[in-house]
């Protein structure tokens, strides 16, 4: 019975950190070529919206390597619904984000180990859906440079906003 009441008391700690951990509800990562991803080379994520209360956060995240030669990153990232496809007049949204990827000191920022590093970056929060249409996103890389090496994959997370 002991064993029983410390086994229950071991695993309540974990239980209630499971428990307050956000709610993914969509998350797809796409690898990259070696020799580069092209500046032309759109990346496009596609999900069904949840609905159209629920508040909502977009994560865009990086993994790159060592070897990725600058310290900040920027990206194109254009969003646009399955209604949006349907009507011409609608433009797609496009937006333009920066994010760094290692300090001023050149430390790598983020997670991971080894050769291996991933950047989440907050690209929207709490955001309401309009409708549950198909969304996609369409990721390229805004660099200078055509051909961007060191990045391994990019990912997008839709998750329920913390309340």
């Amino acid at each position: 019975m002991k064993n029983k009441l410390a086994c229950t008391l071991a695993l309540l700690p974990l239980l209630l950190l499971c428990t307050c951990t956000r709610q993914t509800i969509f998350s797809e990562y796409h690898s990259l070529p070696r020799n580069g991803w092209n500046a032309d080379s759109a990346i496009c994520f596609t999900f069904a919206a949840p609905d159209t209360v629920g508040n909502y956060d977009i994560i865009v995240s990086i993994r790159h390597t060592q070897q990725y030669p600058y310290q900040n990153m920027w990206l194109f990232v254009g969003q646009t619904s399955a209604q949006q496809l349907t009507d011409s007049a609608v433009q797609q949204r496009t937006d333009t984000i920066e994010f760094y990827l290692a300090d001023e000191r050149g430390r790598w920022l983020g997670n991971g180990y080894g050769n291996i590093r991933e950047m989440p970056v907050l690209y929207q929060h709490d955001i309401t859906f309009p409708s549950t249409d198909t969304i996609s996103l369409l990721i390229r890389h805004a660099m200078r440079e055509n051909e961007l090496h060191g990045i391994d994959k990019v990912g997008v997370q839709i998750v329920k906003s913390e309340e």
